[in-house]
């Protein structure tokens, strides 16, 4: 209560209007995001729209993504890294190290759906490991919280599809998109690790939760989120000015609320919706 007096505090604004505008933004991005391709052209015909640039930069994200997975495969065949922990950075690395790529696509209509082939790789990769229709035990417990194959349908499959979904709908000249991949990254990844390690406070609604991992999410996520609100306003995909940064803490603030609730859903739903939300009522798409 606390978190939702602060918010609404800060922002000065009627709770009817910012619902209106939340269904009208929301609406014009189910139309912005209607379709994967045109539906009066065929799919050749399509690619043979896309720039070589994008091909080259889409082989070279995939590379990079499946890379850090490799890196903590290895680590997890030596046993030289804590399950948890694995787990964790890989969480925290992998949508972050995906943003990093954005710039090197073209401005082709197309190029965001050449960009999401990565994480809807991964997330078909995760699938096919779930269901026992690939074999990498090392990766499994590198992914996994007990080590079961049947996890990564869970968790692990649900960041892959929201970040790929993120993707498709707000990409890289919408700070929305990115604030939402780095509160489910750094946000969510730290506040465990910190909370973890550090957190002997419960809070007094979640005894499974502590007050310096929600505070490590906040911290992190804000800092994150304007680093790359920063990042692509530098390659003038839109403006950043100083109240942009201040929402993008707004956002943290409120996607570290909704992490500390004892929801039933997986955070990897939860705290990107919630980022979205928010982010789409504060900051421009």
């Amino acid at each position: 209560m606390i978190a939702h007096g602060l918010l609404f505090s800060m922002l000065n604004i009627d709770i009817k209007f910012a619902i209106f505008h939340l269904e009208v933004t929301f609406t014009r991005l189910m139309c912005s995001c209607a379709a994967f391709t045109p539906s009066s052209r065929s799919f050749m015909a399509a690619a043979a729209e896309v720039p070589v640039l994008d091909f080259v930069a889409a082989a070279i994200t995939l590379t990079g993504a499946l890379s850090i997975l490799q890196f903590f495969d290895e680590l997890a065949k030596r046993d030289l890294l804590e399950k948890k922990l694995s787990r964790k950075l890989v969480h925290i690395l992998s949508g972050l190290v995906f943003m990093l790529f954005w710039p090197l696509f073209s401005m082709a209509p197309y190029a965001k759906y050449m960009a999401a082939f990565a994480p809807a790789a991964n997330g078909l990769r995760m699938i096919g490991l779930g269901l026992g229709l690939l074999k990498n035990d090392a990766l499994v417990k590198a992914m996994s919280r007990e080590g079961g194959r049947r996890e990564l349908l869970k968790g692990p499959l649900y960041y892959a599809l929201t970040i790929t979904l993120i993707t498709l709908c707000f990409w890289r000249n919408s700070p929305v998109g990115a604030v939402a991949v780095a509160n489910l990254c750094a946000g969510d990844g730290f506040a465990d690790i910190v909370g973890r390690k550090y957190g002997t406070k419960k809070l007094p609604y979640n005894n499974s939760k502590t007050f310096i991992g929600s505070l490590a999410f906040f911290a992190l996520a804000s800092l994150v989120s304007m680093g790359y609100t920063a990042y692509f306003a530098a390659f003038g995909y839109f403006e950043a000015t100083w109240r942009m940064y201040l929402a993008t803490m707004v956002v943290s603030l409120s996607a570290a609320f909704a992490e500390s609730l004892p929801l039933p859903l997986d955070d990897n739903f939860t705290v990107p919706f919630v980022a979205v939300a928010v982010g789409m009522l504060l900051l421009p798409f």
